[in-house]
């Protein structure tokens, strides 16, 4: 036996590659870095998300407190519509806040919300007076039936 024979055999190294320019991460078009991009995208959806929330916050419309209401107005015998009687929406302490008229049996206005009496007069019948809840939003309908005099 040689001496040779107890020398281990050359190995070969493995190719080296060179690595990418930026490092270990691919570039994307534009010379951008992946973890820029995801920066922008990221500061994209921020800005989004808030400008979201700030929406929602101050809508359009959200400052509105206003509801609408009907009142109906019927003969209490009959059941017919009186069309020329006269409604009046008044405070709680009776000030006056507005006067309808009625058309085709209904008086119709939009009301800031909150809560109101509702006086209901006719020459012809007695008046009616009846407390009602305004709700922003909504339709808040009364039906009124007049009594003959």
């Amino acid at each position: 036996m040689s001496d040779e024979s107890f020398l281990p055999e050359p190995v070969e190294a493995p190719p080296v590659v060179p690595d990418e320019p930026s490092g270990l991460l691919p570039r994307v078009r534009g010379g951008l870095s992946l973890p820029r991009v995801q920066v922008v995208f990221s500061l994209i959806a921020a800005l989004l998300s808030i400008g979201g929330g700030l929406y929602g916050y101050l809508r359009p419309g959200r400052g509105v407190h206003a509801g609408d209401l009907v009142a109906v107005v019927q003969d209490a015998r009959s059941g017919k519509v009186v069309t020329d009687a006269t409604v009046e929406v008044l405070t709680p302490r009776d000030a006056l806040v507005t006067m309808l008229g009625v058309a085709d049996g209904e008086a119709r206005s939009q009301m800031k919300e909150g809560a109101y009496r509702l006086r209901v007069s006719h020459p012809r019948f007695g008046t009616e007076v009846r407390k009602i809840q305004v709700i922003a939003g909504q339709t808040t309908e009364i039906r009124v039936r007049l009594a003959p005099r």
